[in-house]
């Protein structure tokens, strides 16, 4: 719809302008095209001001937890040592691993240890299960001196899906895990990521974090800490194109890929402007607004008008388009004409010869 929209635009610009081009647009042709579609001609004057203001993404608020420090949780496997106690390992029995010195936290966040019996570990940091330890073992052990490691995490993940090179779950440690690391951890981005428009979802609600402010521009809040459960999501970037269309060497569509890209850039990367068929002064720029549309308009009879193209930005689903010069126009119309003219002929002179 937007397309028949624009070259029914063409057509009245053409309309306006055959035999002999008026550029820019006159008010007359202005007010043929109705109050939602106005034509600006593009200046050296006038080209900053039709550039849209830079976009400054902000990521949502979201924190990490605060002095982060790892919890137990239930299928961890805990590494206890009392030093000078060698006996405690070998009464843990051949069922812990590592010669008694290994426990697995069980189902309701407990495990067994020697002596003491059951000891609590879920939602508690290694260090605070050391201390209930060393209390428990002061009853049967002078002073006792032990250490309480994790072995293996085992409870608690955050999983990394979409747009990365290898989806997959990484376990939540003692060491705190970053977004920028989870990434790197999985592969690093696909080529096609949109690491501007990252999603984390944590405790039912989801967050959108411009991590590609974290990269380029070294913010902080861009790259946020992560905890137990967060599902991060990276999109792929949606196709983020320009039409380039009409009296042009290589007519196409061009992703802007996240990169600024001018007018003149535009052109000249689809091979320029067609010489002979296309009117230099009538190159157009059709950007909607809303159900607004402006046309801008670029004349390039002299190089002047590639200077003040390069300083015009385009913007995504910009269509630029090159009109066909009168001249063009009127040789199409006349050799379309002639077969017609020629089969005419012909046939008169049959008719007369008999």
């Amino acid at each position: 719809m937007r397309f028949i929209k624009i070259f029914s635009v063409l057509f009245l610009l053409a309309a306006c302008t055959e035999g002999f081009s008026e550029f820019p647009v006159t008010p007359e042709a202005q007010a043929e095209l109705g109050e939602n579609l106005s034509i600006v001609q593009l200046t050296a004057s006038n080209v900053v001001r039709f550039n849209a203001a830079p976009v400054t993404r902000s990521s949502s608020s979201l924190s990490g937890p605060s002095g982060w420090n790892y919890r137990v949780g239930p299928g961890d496997v805990l590494s206890v040592l009392v030093f000078n106690h060698l006996e405690l390992a070998l009464a843990a029995g051949p069922d812990n691993r590592a010669a008694g010195t290994e426990f697995r936290v069980q189902s309701d966040g407990t495990f067994f240890y020697p002596i003491v019996g059951q000891v609590q570990a879920a939602g508690l940091a290694p260090e605070q299960i050391r201390a209930d330890l060393m209390t428990r073992l002061a009853e049967f052990i002078a002073d006792p001196q032990l250490d309480v490691r994790v072995a293996s995490f085992n409870s608690q993940a955050v999983n990394v899906t979409g747009a990365i090179a290898r989806p997959q779950r990484l376990p939540v440690t003692t060491v705190p895990l970053t977004l920028i690391d989870a990434v790197n951890a999985t592969g690093g981005l696909a080529p096609d990521a949109d690491a501007a428009n990252v999603s984390i979802k944590r405790k039912g609600a989801t967050y959108r974090v411009d991590l590609e402010g974290f990269l380029e521009r070294g913010e902080s809040g861009s790259n946020p800490l992560l905890g137990p459960g967060d599902v991060v999501f990276v999109p792929r970037r949606a196709a983020q194109e320009v039409f380039v269309l009409g009296e042009i060497s290589r007519p196409s569509s061009i992703d802007l890929a996240g990169e600024p890209l001018s007018l003149t850039q535009a052109i000249s990367r689809q091979g320029g402007v067609e010489g002979l068929r296309a009117d230099a002064r009538g190159i157009f720029v059709f950007r909607r607004n809303g159900q607004a549309m402006t046309v801008y308009q670029l004349s390039v009879e002299s190089p002047a008008g590639y200077l003040v193209g390069a300083r015009f930005m385009l913007e995504v689903e910009d269509v630029v388009y090159v009109t066909r010069s009168p001249r063009q126009r009127w040789n199409d119309t006349i050799f379309g004409l002639l077969p017609s003219v020629t089969a005419v002929n012909t046939t008169s002179s049959t008719i007369n010869d008999l």
